[in-house]
């Protein structure tokens, strides 16, 4: 069957050879067109000046006069994060709440539409460039069967279709009141108990307690986003029902924006317009899950007085740290398709945890298989069929082309054509106002690889021998800088359900050569980012549990090693982790009420003036919700160079790519500290092993040198240590 594939293919390529290549940059259709008189933000500073760290700056006095009036637009301005971000796709109707105000007549914008008898005509009133929507009321109930529905005033339901809830003894009805709105352009909600006879303050099951909920996802800016207000209600009724209040921002969702700074204003602004509303709450907990964790890790940080305690859901510690080795995914793929020797070991997925670090299984279920063996034909490679998977593929697959190649843009269409070309799209881009531009006028990058010696804790261990290691960091290369890289290849010959990624792994946009280039990051945009909040150095003040699945066999990019990095860093800023718990589940059980549970009473502590209660400590969940083991010592491992402890043993972590090549676990080095080969060898990093016979090859690969893996991030600021006092 493989072999007609191949015979097939082969027919295939002839055919582009003649019709050539569909090169696919960006759609050309898109089904709304945005013409705006800015492309993208000239550079400045955010209205906080972040020096010497955002942490120890005070954020100005609220300027905008809370609460927003019903039937009135909020604020488009942020109050300290800077620009406005142009263009800025509005998706209001996307999440269930009609058109945007038009806001000008000049064409900038998303086009908005006559409407009669809400019904949407085909009339354009005029354009809407900052997506401003009129805060409403709307009201949700939930039928006897558990599904939220939306509830029509005019119709309503009887009262017994509607389910209830017992607060203080007293049966209420399930029937809840989201506010919606926009706040800093994005669409905000606040959620609680309330029956639409009650007016707009009125809040009787309010227990005073309130829940900033926070998403995740990958994203790279210039868009509104969404968030559903029932999917809000559904996601946290358990909650909800018990008298919680819940409030959330689609600022506050990584698949729109990983800009910390914008994130934190928005959240202190939607606050804001809760507690004008309804007073202050007894405490806030911060809870939401990859995207969402960190942005909690970050802002406890920071201290951006949103929350009182986070509930940390598969939280890594920060994103542009975790660029670092999931940019380093495709890197590694490339070479396995492409590069390495023929028939060679890495052809078998179980040898490539040595290398990735991260989870790798020969026999499971490969996303798109035929995409490797079509661009091997391509590239004049005999091809294989992959036997297996890797979390650089079924988790990180396309994250290069998302996050960092600024000529892709977004897969779904948006933007006009002309739009889409002028702009640059990527993580960088989308925090240039923090990261600045280069001198070719890109958003500053703060990823790079230089000296990185790919496996090397392989080879020291002996799992590969000195060929495989020369070869391999001979040609691996790196990512091109980002005025050189090109928008991926993309065949569509079935429509967008089958995409045929004719330049798979973004390997067209990697150095080569013998040896192929390293390329360093930009110094000043990892001081920005270190200094604007956006890396998390390990200053914990506030309560967090990290909490997650064990997700390892399923090659989920939200694997356990993230929380042992998290850890790691705390412990060498704060000297402890007390005010920090790491607790794990088996995928069929979700401890999310322990969790309340549990916050809940540690902040109770907290405001009586007590520490953290010792009943709570790190576990580790089965199946069933029964508790494996607890303690201090409960994750011992490799993170910490302890005897694996009882959770570690019975929920096993990885690592990743830097990890292997010798790098700390707590992960924060954007670049090493550079030292000759000869220092190297003299060093002992390469154990056991005697490579005084490679010096000469690893002095052509690493012209440079090779990372001390006896030293910190060479581009961290020297002050930003413990004692600056956060």
């Amino acid at each position: 069957m493989r072999w007609l594939f191949y015979l097939l293919t082969l027919v295939l390529v002839s055919l582009l050879g003649v019709l050539g290549y569909f090169q696919y940059q960006r759609w050309t259709h898109p089904y709304h067109e945005m013409q705006v008189n800015k492309l993208a933000p000239t550079l400045a500073r955010t209205l906080i000046d972040y020096q010497p760290h955002l942490a120890l700056v005070s954020r100005p006095e609220e300027t905008y006069p809370f609460p927003i009036p019903l039937g009135q637009v909020g604020p488009a301005e942020t109050l300290y994060a800077g620009q406005s971000q142009y263009p800025f796709f509005c998706m209001t109707q996307l999440a269930g709440l009609g058109q945007p105000v038009v806001d000008n007549h000049k064409g900038h914008g998303v086009p908005v539409y006559e409407e009669r008898g809400g019904v949407q005509g085909s009339r354009i009133l005029g354009y809407s460039r900052d997506c401003g929507l009129p805060s409403q009321l709307n009201y949700y109930f939930v039928d006897i069967r558990g599904k939220v529905r939306r509830y029509d005033s005019q119709f309503p339901p009887p009262p017994e279709a509607v389910a209830t809830t017992e607060i203080e003894g007293q049966r209420v009805p399930e029937i809840y009141r989201v506010e919606s709105g926009t706040i800093n352009r994005y669409i905000y909600h606040l959620a609680m108990l309330a029956t639409p006879d009650l007016a707009r303050t009125d809040a009787p099951w309010w227990n005073r307690k309130l829940i900033y909920q926070f998403h995740g996802g990958s994203g790279i800016g210039f868009r509104q986003g969404r968030v559903k207000p029932f999917r809000l209600v559904s996601k946290r009724r358990d909650q909800l029902r018990s008298g919680y209040a819940v409030i959330t921002s689609s600022g506050n969702k990584t698949s729109y924006t990983y800009n910390m700074i914008r994130a934190e204003d928005t959240a202190r602004r939607v606050k804001r317009q809760f507690t004008s509303l309804y007073g202050e709450p007894r405490y806030t907990i911060g809870i939401g899950g990859s995207g969402g964790g960190l942005a909690q890790y970050l802002m406890a940080q920071n201290r951006a007085q949103v929350f009182d305690g986070a509930l940390a859901l598969y939280a890594y510690p920060d994103m542009v740290t975790q660029t670092l080795y999931g940019l380093d995914c495709d890197l590694l793929n490339t070479y396995y398709a492409f590069r390495a020797n023929k028939n060679h070991r890495w052809q078998d997925f179980d040898n490539r945890v040595s290398l990735e670090g991260m989870n790798a299984k020969a026999g499971f279920d490969h996303k798109a298989p035929f995409l490797e063996p079509l661009n091997q034909l391509l590239h004049g490679r005999w091809p294989r069929w992959p036997k297996g998977s890797s979390e650089c593929i079924n988790g990180w697959f396309g994250l290069a082309a998302l996050i960092h190649n600024p000529h892709q843009g977004y897969i779904r269409p948006m933007f006009s054509e002309q739009v889409q070309i002028q702009g640059h799209w990527s993580y960088w881009e989308d925090l240039v106002q923090i990261y600045g531009r280069d001198p070719q006028g890109y958003a500053r990058s703060a990823w790079g690889n230089m000296g990185v010696q790919y496996g090397l804790r392989s080879l020291v261990s002996g799992e590969i021998t000195p060929a495989e290691f020369l070869h391999l960091n001979r040609y691996i290369g790196s990512w091109r800088p980002p005025h050189r890289m090109e928008a991926e290849s993309i065949w569509l010959p079935l429509g967008h359900k089958l995409p045929l990624w004719l330049s798979l792994w973004g390997n067209h946009n990697i150095t080569e050569g013998a040896p192929a280039a390293r390329r360093q990051p930009d110094p000043l945009a990892v001081e920005r980012a270190y200094r604007s909040g956006q890396v998390f150095v390990g200053s914990n003040p506030l309560p967090v549990i990290d909490l997650r699945h064990y997700l390892e066999p399923e090659l989920d990019m939200h694997h356990l090693s993230a929380s042992f990095e998290a850890r790691a860093r705390i412990l060498a800023w704060e000297g402890h982790s007390r005010n920090q718990l790491i607790w794990v589940s088996h995928q069929d059980y979700t401890p999310l009420a322990e969790a309340f549970e549990a916050m809940e009473a540690w902040l109770e502590a907290r405001a009586r003036g007590d520490s953290r209660p010792e009943s709570l400590n790190d576990l580790c969940f089965d199946e069933k919700g029964e508790v494996i083991y607890g303690g201090e010592d409960a994750w011992n491992g490799p993170w910490n160079g302890r005897a694996a402890g009882v959770c570690s043993q019975h929920y096993p972590h990885f690592s990743n790519s830097r990890v292997q090549a010798g790098g700390p676990w707590q992960g924060s080095v954007f670049q090493c500290q550079l030292i000759p080969v000869a220092e190297a060898i003299h060093q002992g990093q390469y154990g056991e092993r005697d490579m005084s016979p490679y010096l000469g090859n690893l002095e052509t690969i690493f012209p440079s040198g090779v990372c001390d893996l006896s030293a910190v991030d060479a581009l961290r600021p020297s002050d930003l240590t413990p004692q600056m006092g956060f």
